[in-house]
């Protein structure tokens, strides 16, 4: 997405579902879709991500109607991979990616978020594979991702962007560099979450400096430190630690997000830039006030949002 000289390169901030508590397609304790809706919009974001796949309506004309109808438009996508298993899963990963890519393209967005499967189960705890990827595995997890990336490209005109993810085999500095240093950039992109990067120890400024050409999309999400030093010491699963606050309000935690957007600029390209503060589970009152907090702190990080400044 790059720009021409007479279109400065844009940081376009949105929000998802993630930033009211939804994880899940249905649950009772998530909000409705219709109160996300109206809150995102209300709380000053012109983008947003699909969520989990059913959450929101997945009739194209449906979802347009309800977005258009609050000045919102949808940026991605997002799917859950677990590609290290080999060409044996394929089939069924591509079962699950195109009804969710048919719709991301069917509303404008140009982006497939990939989050990688998880090594422990994230509501239990449960251990369902070892947390380290043999070499035959990764090479299966960087192929296969790279088919991914191409069918996505080649079907559905989307780029898909590989989220690293607390308790997935992509989340450390180490393993974040292994898995760029083996994929194809034509095919391949990175959504740097910054406060998941956080959690598994890396510097999002130091990311973007040395991977910039590989830099697609950005989830903007602190960590409170403490609470981070306890479940790293505790070895808490990723979900236990987000019910007990480790994702936190900016700028109330790590990495410092003007820093990071700074570095962003400085690629010169378009970029989406996502809130996602994960509260699963949360009460329905409190995501909003959060949200409109949130996007004031973001405009004094230099990220506009009204025609004639170069953010949005």
């Amino acid at each position: 997405m790059t720009t021409s000289a007479s279109a400065p390169a844009r940081i376009r901030i949105g929000s998802a579902p993630d930033s009211w508590g939804v994880w899940f397609p249905d649950d009772p304790r998530q909000v409705p879709w219709r109160r996300f809706l109206d809150e995102v919009s209300t709380a000053g974001y012109e983008w947003i991500e699909l969520g989990p796949y059913g959450y929101l309506p997945t009739d194209p004309a449906r979802l347009t109607d309800e977005t258009r109808s609050r000045g919102l438009t949808v940026s991605a996508g997002t799917v859950f991979t677990g590609l290290h298993h080999g060409p044996g899963v394929w089939e069924r990963t591509w079962a699950h990616v195109a009804d969710i890519a048919e719709l991301t393209r069917a509303m404008g967005a140009e982006h497939l978020v990939v989050i990688p499967s998880f090594w422990r189960d994230d509501r239990t705890g449960e251990v369902l594979e070892n947390r380290t990827l043999t070499a035959e595995q990764w090479s299966d997890l960087t192929t296969q991702t790279e088919r991914l990336g191409r069918e996505v490209q080649d079907r559905y005109g989307l780029r898909i962007v590989v989220h690293p993810h607390a308790d997935t085999h992509i989340d450390s500095e180490e393993n974040v560099s292994r898995f760029l240093d083996a994929t194809d950039p034509a095919l391949v992109s990175l959504c740097l979450d910054t406060g998941h990067y956080a959690y598994c120890g890396g510097d999002s400024v130091k990311l973007i400096e040395t991977y910039g050409e590989r830099i697609g999309y950005l989830h903007l999400k602190q960590v409170d430190p403490e609470i981070l030093a306890e479940v790293v010491a505790n070895e808490t699963p990723f979900g236990p630690a987000v019910a007990r606050g480790v994702m936190c309000e900016p700028p109330g935690g790590v990495p410092a997000l003007a820093p990071v957007l700074d570095a962003a600029r400085r690629l010169d390209v378009d970029l989406f830039a996502i809130v996602e503060q994960d509260m699963y589970p949360c009460p329905p009152d409190q995501p909003f006030p959060i949200a409109r907090r949130t996007r004031e702190f973001l405009r004094s990080c230099g990220t506009g949002q009204h025609s004639g400044t170069p953010d949005r």
